[in-house]
């Protein structure tokens, strides 16, 4: 057949279409790219390569670090304040306030200066917010003994110069009178008084001003309503371990003025502590028993238990020679008639 002659037509009339010649090349042949599940191929086609192992893992997968994590930042430690006032409403507003801000904590609240100490004691808050004007134990007679203990910042309605003068002479470390201040004024206080920076609102710092101006400090006289009188310092023997020295300064010493009379027999009772050779710990109790306390209170208040209450007072009573405590009470005030019978 001669090569011009072309393919006949198909029913359609078109053209029959001539396969086109195969063709030899020297180049690396083409596959097609995989396509979707259940499609045919793309007909774009790659160049297949071996695989080859990379040094990277494959994106979301996890890697193993040569450098251990790093721990994790420890939470900022919040300041603890132990509130001290009589005032119950004045207490749950202060603590509700102060524990509203990340960084401070109410630890503990008092309602007269015995439980400030107490609480203070158990709980060893960073500042103690204290009020001056308490029953039983002021804040005045308290504060000598928690500033031992931690910083004070007087927190009162109480605005007399003399009072104020007497708070900083004793070491408090501010003094704001209420409705002198604000609520950030008084958490800025807060965080002051932990630092060692004092505050005082406008009644304290004019009592100071007077102070410098005048060049001497007030005359010292008894305070109104007779603030600070509940303190009987118990006397420590001269031959005391550190440790009886440690604990004469407990609560023994904060006592109320109704006991103050009957506790502190002046030189009778100093002889009488020589003459019936009681330990450290038993004047202690002795003293507590003195001032009224029952069993249950000598205990909380020297954080012993009741029971070792009753062995140092069966070891007082007879020691001094008594059958009940007015009698060992009388005894040892120097009260009680001597028994020509009985040698102490």
């Amino acid at each position: 057949m001669p090569d011009d002659v072309s393919p006949a037509p198909n029913r359609s009339g078109a053209a029959a279409q001539r396969p086109a010649p195969q063709r030899t090349s020297s180049h690396i042949p083409l596959t097609p790219a995989p396509g979707p599940a259940g499609q045919p191929g793309h007909q774009h086609s790659a160049i297949q390569h071996p695989a080859a192992p990379t040094p990277y893992p494959a994106f979301g997968e996890p890697t193993a670090s040569p450098f251990p994590p790093a721990p994790a930042a420890p939470e900022p430690a919040r300041l603890r304040v132990v509130v001290a006032d009589d005032n119950p409403v004045v207490r749950a507003g202060l603590g509700a306030l102060l524990s509203g801000r990340a960084d401070i904590q109410v630890a503990a609240e008092a309602a007269d200066g015995r439980e400030a100490y107490e609480k203070t004691l158990q709980h060893r808050p960073d500042v103690v917010l204290l009020d001056v004007r308490m029953p039983g134990v002021d804040g005045i007679s308290a504060l000598p003994h928690l500033v031992g203990i931690a910083p004070v910042l007087m927190l009162t309605y109480s605005r007399e110069s003399e009072i104020v003068h007497e708070a900083l002479r004793l070491g408090a470390g501010g003094y704001l009178v209420h409705g002198e201040f604000t609520a950030d004024q008084l958490v800025r206080a807060v965080r002051d008084t932990k630092d060692g920076r004092a505050n005082f609102t406008a009644t304290a710092a004019d009592a100071l001003l007077a102070h410098m101006r005048l060049g001497s400090p007030p005359a010292r006289g008894p305070l109104p309503e007779g603030l600070g009188s509940a303190l009987t310092p118990a006397p420590v023997p001269a031959h005391a371990p550190p440790r009886a020295l440690e604990n004469s300064e407990s609560l023994s010493q904060l006592q109320p003025s109704v006991g103050q009379s009957s506790v502190s027999g002046g030189s009778a009772s100093a002889a009488n502590r020589q003459q019936y050779r009681l330990s450290s710990r038993e004047v202690e109790v002795m003293d507590l028993i003195a001032s009224g306390m029952s069993n249950q209170q000598i205990a909380a208040t020297c954080f012993i238990s009741e029971k070792t209450v009753k062995n140092h007072i069966n070891r007082i009573f007879t020691k001094l020679h008594s059958a009940t405590r007015s009698e060992a009470i009388a005894h040892w005030l120097g009260t009680a008639p001597r028994n020509s019978g009985r040698q102490p």
